[in-house]
């Protein structure tokens, strides 16, 4: 029996690939993106002011329309809120047809009626300028309130700064005079120490000087009440040989 012929034909992945060939292209490539037609600079410049013009339009437009949108409202608020004001005025055009009417049936008296418009143009100048002499009044009476107020501002201002330095050097001379009575205090309890530490090294030099009597008094009694015992031993050594020396001649002669 044979051997079963297992082998599978095997193909390079790469040789396969070139002989298929390049492969067909599927979009732009970088060459094509770089490649692309650009704007010239003057053709940029021209985009960009068509678009400010546009926008210069649309501004135009948008003022435009606010303009009419107030005047519209202007006019709502009219309606809405001069209901007596229309009436006021309704009766003054009624006056003044009533005026023009009887100036038409006074024609006659044309010299009066002469001397009366004048009469009433001055009037009204006269009102007019007593109105304006008002206003002129009240600003120049805000002026001098406004001026008032800022001199009395700067005046409490100064006040504030003049109080703030006085009580900064009051603080100071405090300062001062709390750091020199410190000073002084320091110094004394520092001449107190040195005096104090002085007469503790003297008393101490003194006991000491005190001690090392009493220590050679001491041992020089020990030393006199050795030298007298032994002295006394020596007597009694002495007493006691002449006795013994005594005894033996005695004895020798009986």
């Amino acid at each position: 029996m044979g051997k079963r012929d297992n082998r599978v034909a095997y193909l390079n992945p790469i040789a396969a690939a070139r002989a298929r060939g390049p492969a067909p292209n599927s979009g732009p490539t970088i060459q094509d993106y770089l490649s692309r037609p650009r704007p010239s600079w003057e053709e940029v410049k021209e985009q960009l002011e068509k678009k400010k013009k546009g926008s210069r339009a649309l501004a135009d437009f948008e003022d435009r329309m606010n303009e009419r949108w107030k005047k519209e409202l202007e006019k709502n608020r009219e309606k809405v809120l001069g209901g007596g004001e229309k009436k006021d005025k309704d009766k003054e055009k009624e006056k003044k047809e009533k005026k023009k009417e009887k100036k038409k049936s006074s024609r006659h008296s044309s010299s009066s009626s002469s001397s009366s418009s004048s009469s009433d143009s001055s009037s009204s100048s006269s009102s007019d300028s007593e109105d304006d002499d008002d206003k002129k009044n009240m600003k120049k009476k805000k002026k001098r309130k406004r001026s008032s107020a800022r001199r009395a501002s700067d005046d409490s201002d100064t006040e504030s700064e003049t109080d703030s330095r006085e009580s900064s050097k009051k603080k100071k001379k405090k300062l001062d005079g709390e750091k020199d009575k410190d000073e002084k205090d320091g110094r004394r309890k520092r001449k107190a120490d040195r005096s104090h530490s002085e007469s503790s090294d003297e008393s101490d030099v003194d006991r000491d000087a005190e001690s090392k009597k009493k220590k050679r008094s001491s041992e020089e009694k020990e030393k006199i009440t050795d030298k007298s015992k032994k002295k006394k031993k020596k007597k009694k050594h002495k007493k006691h040989s002449k006795k013994k020396k005594r005894k033996t001649s005695g004895s020798e002669l009986d």
